[in-house]
C-alpha cells in the first residue's frame, strides 16, 4: 500500500520537477542570450540599414558585398508546454514573441558582424521561417535570415 502511494506520488512530482527545471534552465539561457545581444548591440557602430534598392549618393563605392546573417532559435520545453496550454484558452503567445525577438536581433547582429567596415547596408531584408516540431501545429524553432548589400565608400 505504501509503495503504491510512493509510486503515485512520484508519477505526479517527477513531471512537475522536470517542468520546473525546464522553466529555470530556459529562463537562464534566455537571459544569457539577451545579455550577449545587448553587449554586442552596444559595441556595434551606428551603420544605417536602408530598405531602398538604390542609393542616391554621389560618393564613389570602394566595395559592395552581399552580407547575410542567419540563426535558428528553438523554444524550450517549458515554453512549449505553456504555449500548448495557452492554445487551449487563447490569448497572446508571449513565449513565442521573445523567441522571435531574440532570433531577429541575433540574425541582424550576425549580418552586421560579417562586414563591420560597411558605411551603409542597402536593400536590407529579413526572412522568417517557422520550423515545426512534428507534433501538431506548434512551432519548434524559428529560422531568421537577414541580408543586405554592404557598401563601403572610397573616402571612408
Amino acid at each position: 500500500m505504501l509503495t503504491d502511494l510512493i509510486l503515485a506520488s512520484a508519477q505526479l512530482w517527477v513531471p512537475l520537477l522536470v517542468l520546473g527545471l525546464g522553466y529555470f534552465a530556459g529562463r537562464s539561457a534566455e537571459r544569457t542570450h539577451y545579455a550577449s545581444i545587448h553587449a554586442r548591440e552596444e559595441s556595434m557602430p551606428d551603420v544605417p540599414l536602408v530598405t531602398a534598392r538604390t542609393l542616391h549618393d554621389d560618393r564613389p563605392v570602394a566595395e559592395a558585398n552581399l552580407v547575410t546573417g542567419s540563426v535558428v532559435v528553438s523554444i524550450d520545453a517549458y515554453k512549449r508546454f505553456a504555449m500548448s496550454l495557452r492554445n487551449l484558452v487563447g490569448g497572446e503567445a508571449r513565449g513565442y514573441s521573445s523567441l522571435i525577438d531574440r532570433a531577429r536581433r541575433e540574425a541582424l547582429l550576425r549580418m552586421r558582424e560579417s562586414f563591420p567596415e560597411a558605411d551603409v547596408f542597402l536593400n536590407f531584408r529579413m526572412e522568417t521561417a517557422t520550423l515545426f516540431s512534428g507534433r501538431g501545429k506548434n512551432p519548434g524553432s524559428v529560422e531568421i535570415v537577414a541580408y543586405a548589400t554592404a557598401i563601403r565608400f572610397a573616402d571612408s
